[in-house]
């Protein structure tokens, strides 16, 4: 199923009381073609620092209100950003939090989780063993299993910054989001309004959803990519297939790692604003004209995680 604008009001009215109205920034960046005015949806401010907290928070209480939530909690197999978000919502919801990562994951994330009070189990050496012991361990458990993006839940509570976007900036809007497994980009096609545009950008080295979109199915892609910490879906989300297959008014774009981090770093040195690499590509796809809105269209980025430190 793909989200609709009913089911982000009511995620909205449930979890905004709990998280933070991340601002917005009116501002100019430099590009191939000259100064654009942009406006960024700071969203790397929210709670965890990254957008994952409003999809796992709504998950979790939208569980509560229909009795599916147990004394187990919630359960998430994912050693970034998604894990933390569900850490954050299980906090805000009182219930425990059981995070599966594979045993090579990075001790500092292990150690934020553990931190936030998640019960880190290490499991395998790949993604794929915690994702599957996550799914025994929720059967066993009773604990809502959430997913990292493709969970109706999940995309809905995505969603929720696209209407915050379109309560604080007047239309035509074109705005331009990162793609991982596409949760987020398809809580974002739910908000838009006739005339509108929503772009996902992509690293070339991970970017599933491009490659779907060439060969017409969802497809599993080898990944390379400096991005792959947040950017990591070997294959594009369901939800995120059927959205921007059956909407004309989304697309999506790629950049190269060089591009990425070459907006990364005009960011810092501009703005003084420090995003993951993941997110930057976004941002990419404005400063290299991947993305170039009309001129009635109000151009709105937006910077979904800050889960970085300098010399990453």
């Amino acid at each position: 199923m793909t989200a609709a604008l009913t089911d982000l009001r009511r995620a909205a009215a449930t979890i905004s009381p709990h998280l933070r109205r991340t601002p917005i920034l009116r501002t100019s960046i430099d590009t191939v073609d000259g100064p654009r005015e942009v406006v960024f949806k700071l969203e790397y401010l929210q709670l965890g620092g990254c957008f994952k907290v409003r999809g796992s928070l709504w998950a979790t209480l939208h569980a509560r209100s229909r009795g599916d939530l147990t004394d187990a909690g919630v359960l998430v197999a994912s050693g970034g950003n998604a894990a933390i978000g569900a850490a954050w919502a299980a906090r805000i919801a009182g219930v425990p939090c059981t995070v599966v990562v594979p045993e090579n994951a990075p001790p500092v994330k292990v150690e934020t989780l553990r931190g936030l009070g998640a019960d880190v189990r290490l499991v395998g050496q790949r993604y794929q063993d915690a994702a599957d012991a996550a799914v025994g361990l929720a059967e066993s458990t009773g604990a809502l299993l959430l997913h990292a993006y493709d969970l109706p839940d999940v995309v809905t509570g995505a969603g929720t910054i696209g209407l915050e976007i379109a309560e604080d900036v007047p239309g035509p809007l074109t705005t331009v989001a990162c793609v991982g497994g596409g949760g987020l980009l398809a809580g974002l096609a739910a908000a838009l309004s006739p005339g509108d545009r929503l772009v996902g950008a992509e690293p070339v080295g991970a970017s599933c959803l491009n490659q779907a979109l060439a060969a017409g199915v969802p497809v599993t892609v080898d990944l390379d990519s400096v991005a792959v910490d947040s950017l990591g879906a070997t294959r594009v989300g369901d939800i995120c297939w059927k959205t921007v297959s059956q909407n004309p008014a989304v697309d999506a774009v790629t950049v190269t790692d060089a591009d990425l981090v070459a907006a990364r770093r005009m960011l810092w040195e501009s703005h003084r604003v420090l995003v993951e690499h993941g997110t930057a590509a976004a941002l990419a796809a404005v400063t290299t004209g991947a993305v170039r809105p009309p001129e009635d269209s109000t151009l709105c980025v937006v910077l979904c995680g800050a889960n970085t430190g300098f010399g990453v």
